[in-house]
């Protein structure tokens, strides 16, 4: 552990700066945002590029709950449960009271069973273009994230955030 005067920038906002994680966000923002204009070419509007996920799984497995649908889709209920509120607004959901009164069952709508087809091979030739772009790169973003895993497998990143604190006099 380290002193807080050995922190550089001690006393300062550490938010201020541009963050290692906020260029990355930025970017899968970007992308999105250009996901977004190509719905709109293809007439496809109101629908936002992080529904097609949940529809495209909906489509293939048919009316989940709420938990099962954040389960499959390796995503916190909570998220799940506001992209589900959003697509209903939408009319690209419907839900209905599951087997117990905290149960929520998501089904597609036709609207929804319509646009299924394009948003699935929006997937597929967005996967292509990104492996595509990620073979430019001098390093694939891909490989960096297994490697990434790698380290994190021998030494958790709570670990390394923690060996960077403050001695914390008051911590008990």
């Amino acid at each position: 552990m380290t002193s807080s005067d050995e922190h550089a920038g001690a006393g300062q906002d550490p938010t201020a700066r541009e963050g290692y994680w906020r260029r990355l966000r930025r970017l899968q923002e970007e992308m999105d945002a250009e996901i977004g204009r190509l719905y709109a070419d293809h007439g496809v509007t109101g629908v936002r590029p992080r529904f097609a996920y949940p529809l495209i799984r909906l489509a293939h497995r048919g009316p989940l709950s709420i938990r099962d649908l954040a389960a499959s889709l390796e995503l916190t209920h909570s998220a799940v449960s506001q992209t589900v509120s959003a697509m209903r607004a939408l009319d690209l959901v419907r839900t209905e009271p599951g087997p117990d009164a905290r149960t929520r069952v998501v089904h597609l709508t036709d609207r929804a069973r319509e646009l299924v087809p394009f948003l699935e091979a929006e997937w597929r030739a967005t996967e292509e273009a990104v492996a595509a772009l990620d073979a430019e790169l001098p390093a694939g973003l891909a490989d960096y994230v297994a490697a990434m895993r790698a380290r994190l497998a021998e030494r958790s990143f709570r670990d390394r955030i923690a060996d960077r604190l403050p001695d914390d006099p008051n911590r008990r």
